[in-house]
């Protein structure tokens, strides 16, 4: 059983020449939980809302120019007219510092079950404005939040953010190799997904703030199905919002 980053799961869509394999032939066995991202600003700030966000420059702290801190609010501009400026070279810990300490009004991004492990206090003292959500349903706690894909009305942009999606549905990803017996499979998907309803697995995930929002291995082979079936154009589109 292998564990591995739902990034990578997309990449040889994109024409990655390092990405020398295919996710369709993967064994998929589930998925702990999902990790869609977030933007936010800090508390103070009075841009609380995602249109907000369009009426004047909010400076949001990044690690690199291809991370999610700095991917997420390119798309945003892009797709909602937002006007996020971002400051790159931070690492993830001192991202997060610099808008505690007000050297940045905001972060794009940040996975939220993530979030709560790493930084519970932004959460539970109501430290941040979450202004808009990934993904294709809105998540537990977040569900006065808007998601991004409701807020765009073109059908072809809906297909792209439906597609960059699917990494963050499939959060924490497990699999076995290609060509491992079905029947070995089947009994791992069940021992997995049994795990996951067991007492004390769930009770050392409360404590460790673990979100477990389970995904099963038939419905991630699914996801990837659907991923690889985006038109060249639609792909083509996803992978310049990704830069």
């Amino acid at each position: 059983l292998v564990a591995t980053y739902n990034a990578l799961l997309l990449e040889p869509l994109f024409d990655n020449a390092s990405a020398k394999y295919d996710p369709r032939k993967f064994e998929w066995i589930g998925s702990i939980g999902k990790q869609q991202q977030i933007c936010v600003t800090w508390h103070t700030s009075p841009i609380k809302s995602i249109q907000q966000a369009k009426e004047r420059e909010i400076v949001v702290s990044a690690t690199g120019a291809t991370g999610n801190s700095a991917t997420m609010p390119k798309m945003l501009n892009s797709m909602l007219g937002t006007k996020f400026k971002v400051v790159t070279g931070y690492t993830t810990a001192e991202s997060r510092l610099a808008v505690e300490r007000g050297e940045a009004e905001g972060i794009c991004g940040l996975s939220y079950a993530t979030l709560k492990a790493s930084n519970p206090d932004w959460i539970i003292n109501n430290r941040i404005n979450v202004l808009v959500q990934t993904g294709t349903t809105a998540q537990a706690g977040l569900e006065k939040v808007p998601l991004l894909i409701d807020l765009v009305s073109d059908a072809e942009t809906k297909k792209v953010l439906e597609m960059l999606a699917a990494p963050e549905e499939m959060g924490r990803p497990f699999f076995m190799p290609p060509g491992t017996p079905k029947e070995y499979v089947d009994v791992m998907r069940k021992a997995f997904d049994a795990a996951l309803k067991d007492p004390a697995f769930l009770a050392d995930a409360e404590r460790s703030r673990l979100e477990v929002d389970p995904v099963t291995g038939a419905q991630m082979e699914k996801m990837i199905t659907q991923a690889f079936e985006t038109p060249k154009a639609l792909i083509e589109r996803a992978a310049k919002l990704k830069e």
